[in-house]
């Protein structure tokens, strides 16, 4: 069985030079009698004619000293051979000549329609703001004061990407669970609704403390599903626990069915998700690492070098003391982030932004504003769902 799947294999190198040749033999034997025939018929008429010129014009032919003209024929026939091959039929200076030629094949594929996030099925996009922000949901407060410097659309419920792993690192933080305990990834942890990527390949293991790490800082889905898959009780407790940690923290628009953020389900609003950047913010691990530029792990013999989602972290113009990126085309582009600006704590939220830079641009533009023009007047706003949270 496999030698014959080998020969049929190797003789596909060959099919177009069979095809080729077999075209010649077709354009031979259909086109050259006729091609010969048309020949003798020219020759005779020729004769005809030279025979009355020379009995016309007498000794005048034999004064010429003239060279004959070659005599040279347009295209006669020509055959196909398929959509790419075309045989000519010539004939020159008495010969018949066999011309192939390959036609060169341009495909153009037709760019399939960028999916539209569930903002932009809303019509979210089309809020107008003052800051002319690309996200067509955004939050900014004072994490002080409570008060609400800026907001946009903010209880709309949305998909929310992979802001979930910020969530997950919270309780696989706050489970005191043992950090050098090693994990192992395996098929269980391969994305099957994204067909998402990862360098960490089944049978990988790494410290829960590393996979932690690479979850908050690089947004790694196959470590995050692991930290969720190996909490006690499995997977579905850990879900069941992110929801009841949710509704302890007052988020009620919040919804989790898995760890990684993949699912479009796992769906939030923006005033839920200052509360839960509140939350994380009172957590060291989770501020060390999910601020942390740059990270390496072994894997075998290998060393992998893993680098945050988010390029601010790295800016001299920024002081963050936690964020999380996220992007599935369900949710567009969401970053959230609690920073430093002009001496105050300032909890940021952008949803569902357009461009893959756009949320780092809007973040930018935020900054500039803050810095610019806002002198910071306290307003209860939400005190009392940020005392809830902290209670």
């Amino acid at each position: 069985m496999s030698e014959a799947r080998s020969y049929r294999v190797s003789s596909q190198r060959f099919l177009p030079t069979l095809r080729l040749a077999a075209v010649v033999l077709c354009a031979t034997a259909f086109l050259l009698p006729g091609a010969q025939a048309a020949t003798a018929a020219k020759k005779k008429a020729a004769v005809s004619a030279d025979s009355s010129r020379k009995a016309s014009t007498g000794a005048s032919a034999k004064r010429s000293s003239g060279k004959p003209v070659a005599n040279v024929d347009k295209a006669d026939k020509s055959v196909s051979g398929g959509r790419n091959v075309v045989a000519t039929i010539r004939q020159k200076n008495g010969r018949t000549v066999v011309a192939v030629q390959r036609r060169s094949i341009v495909r153009v594929a037709e760019a399939a329609p960028a999916r539209q996030s569930f903002g932009q099925m809303a019509g979210l996009h089309s809020t107008e703001d003052a800051l002319d922000l690309k996200s067509s949901v955004a939050l900014v407060i004072d994490q002080d004061t409570q008060e609400v410097l800026f907001s946009k659309n903010d209880h709309a419920v949305l998909p929310i990407a992979s802001l979930t792993k910020l969530m997950t690192g919270l309780l696989i933080s706050e489970a005191k669970l043992p950090s050098d305990e090693l994990v192992t990834i395996t098929q269980d942890d391969v994305d099957t609704e994204k067909f998402s990527r990862s360098r960490l390949v089944v049978g990988t293991s790494l410290p829960r403390g590393e996979l932690l790490h690479l979850a908050l800082m690089s947004s790694e889905n196959r470590a995050a599903h692991a930290l969720g898959r190996t909490y006690p009780g499995g997977l579905s407790t850990f879900v069941s626990v992110m929801n009841a940690k949710a509704k302890m923290l007052g988020m009620k628009d919040t919804r989790y069915v898995e760890p990684t953020g993949l699912s479009s389900r796992n769906q939030s609003s923006a005033q839920d998700l200052a509360l839960l950047v509140n939350a994380a913010y009172a957590d060291a691990t989770v501020r060390q690492l999910s601020t942390s530029p740059e990270y390496q792990v072994e894997v075998g013999n290998r060393t992998l070098q893993f680098n945050t989602t988010n390029r601010l972290v790295k800016s001299p113009d920024w002081d963050i003391g936690v964020q999380k990126t996220g992007y599935i085309s369900e949710a567009g582009q969401c970053l959230v982030m609690q920073a430093k600006i002009a001496g105050r704590k300032l909890i940021m939220v952008f949803l569902d932004s357009a461009g893959k830079f756009s949320r780092i641009g809007d973040a930018e533009r935020v900054r500039r504003w803050v810095e610019a023009t806002h002198m910071g007047r306290p307003n209860p706003g939400l005190q009392q769902a940020f005392a809830h949270a902290a209670s």
